[in-house]
């Protein structure tokens, strides 16, 4: 995609848009600002201005943000998703891929299983958010 990051992150709500998908994939992963701010090397109050949106991270924060969330620069930029959203753990493309030679039962078994872990961690993904609200 073809955008200009620093003329794009002068207009105030598109930063607030861009901070406030931040915070929603930092809880997704149940973090904590300070414990994002270590996967960036960044200051918790500066991950703070983000996801408030006082200020734009530079294009290598977007880099390091887009990494630790497990998604897309496009996507924290501008919210949109492609319909083939990278994977970066080789170990787990490794598996997919012997997952493939599997009867159609068996990946059916993985498919559950993984959409439990899902829902599970989804779940209590939920839960934290809502003590740390109330």
């Amino acid at each position: 995609m073809n955008y200009d990051v620093t003329l794009i992150m002068q207009d105030e709500e598109i930063r607030k848009a861009v901070g406030a998908r931040i915070k929603q994939l930092r809880k997704q992963k149940s973090w904590t600002q300070k414990e994002l701010a270590k996967h960036i090397d960044g200051s918790y109050q500066q991950l703070n201005k983000y996801e408030s949106g006082i200020h734009a991270p530079p294009l290598d924060k977007l880099v390091q943000l887009s990494s630790a969330l497990d998604t897309t620069i496009d996507y924290l930029v501008t919210g949109e998703t492609t319909e083939e959203t990278p994977l970066h753990n080789k170990r787990l493309i490794q598996k997919m891929k012997l997952l493939e030679s599997f009867d159609a039962a068996e990946q059916e078994t993985v498919i559950k299983v993984i959409d439990a872990m899902v829902a599970k961690h989804q779940m209590e993904a939920t839960l934290k958010s809502l003590d740390a609200d109330g």
